[in-house]
């Protein structure tokens, strides 16, 4: 594992679009899909991450509180699934399905999805407005595995109210961390 650090896309970049499998639902997903009313959240995540598995539960529950209020959800996995088969479809529809994902959970096989958010770990967060602008990307909370503390989600959800109540999103963002995607050779 190599902790690696968000590439913090450019603010105002418009959400690129994509097509994907759902490994929850088996049906396809664009972004148009699971684009929410007021804001929608992309998620950068893996099946074996210690940073991922780190804040499921929060991830979770962050959906559970701000999909009522019109935000959508959607966590994407592009790793390589030849060298990291714990991260292959099938086991990615268990993981969903054991920690009730209330999000879609897409498998970027081609990991084109991924070089066009410019995803560099898992997880990475991007949050966008309703009309699809980036206004937020990096970490979840500053809680790491090793800090002994739970995530709160704290910087994900001000973002996330900060859309709701239109009152922006402050621009002081920091970089997520967590385990490099694992590109195809």
């Amino acid at each position: 594992m190599a902790l690696t650090e968000s590439k913090m896309l450019q603010l105002g970049t418009k959400a690129p679009e994509f097509d994907l499998q759902d490994t929850l639902s088996g049906e396809r997903k664009s972004f148009k899909d699971i684009k929410g009313t007021e804001a929608t959240v992309v998620m950068f995540i893996c099946n074996h991450c210690p940073y991922v598995i780190h804040v499921n539960r929060q991830i979770v529950d962050l959906a559970n509180d701000y999909l009522p209020l019109g935000v959508g959800f959607v966590a994407i996995s592009s790793n390589d699934v030849e060298n990291y088969p714990q991260d292959a479809p099938e086991i990615m529809t268990v993981v969903g399905k054991a920690l009730k994902y209330p999000f879609p959970y897409l498998y970027d096989e081609s990991q084109e999805t991924a070089k066009a958010y410019d995803a560099a770990c898992t997880p990475d967060f991007y949050v966008f407005d309703r009309e699809d602008k980036l206004v937020y990307r990096g970490r979840l909370d500053e809680n790491r595995p090793s800090s002994g503390k739970e995530p709160d989600g704290k910087e994900l959800r001000a973002a996330m109210d900060g859309v709701l109540k239109a009152k922006g999103v402050s621009s002081l963002q920091y970089p997520s961390a967590g385990c490099n995607i694992k590109w195809k050779k």
